[in-house]
């Protein structure tokens, strides 16, 4: 089975910079894999908290994760700095999926490839719900294009 390489930092648009904590490796120095999906969480969680997309109060609709997954290319480990791209991969009628790359300090290459993927549903009943248009355009800010 052919593996992947690592993306570039050019693969993904938009960026947060995330510090590792002496907290975070473990017993054989490097990044604990539940760090990984920490950090991967925290970058959606940020970036749609900054779009104003994410309901605090749950009390209209909640964005469930359905399927999450990591490849590891590389380690890392405390005190690197953790550059994490993101990107949107897929775009439907509830659901979507968010791609982030992890990049340790100024490497161009990603140590390590997540995604991410989530439906819209309504807090009362639990069901699917359409996403509104306006939502669907800011998460088109995040597909790559293919030029």
């Amino acid at each position: 089975m052919s593996r992947p390489s690592p993306s570039k930092k050019n693969k993904y648009i938009a960026f947060y910079q995330l510090p590792t904590r002496w907290m975070d490796n473990d017993q054989y120095g490097h990044m604990n894999n539940v760090i990984h999906y920490s950090l991967i969480d925290t970058v959606v969680t940020n970036w749609q908290l900054e779009q104003d997309l994410f309901d605090t109060s749950a009390a209209n609709i909640r964005f469930l994760v359905v399927e999450s997954g990591c490849r590891y290319h590389a380690e890392a480990g405390y005190p690197d700095l953790i550059n994490a791209g993101l990107r949107v991969g897929h775009i439907g009628n509830s659901s979507w999926s968010y791609e982030v790359g992890l990049f340790r300090n100024k490497e161009p290459l990603a140590f390590a490839e997540g995604f991410f993927s989530q439906v819209q549903v309504d807090a009362k009943s639990g069901k699917p719900t359409e996403l509104s248009d306006q939502f669907k355009k800011r998460l088109d800010q995040l597909v790559l294009s293919s030029d």
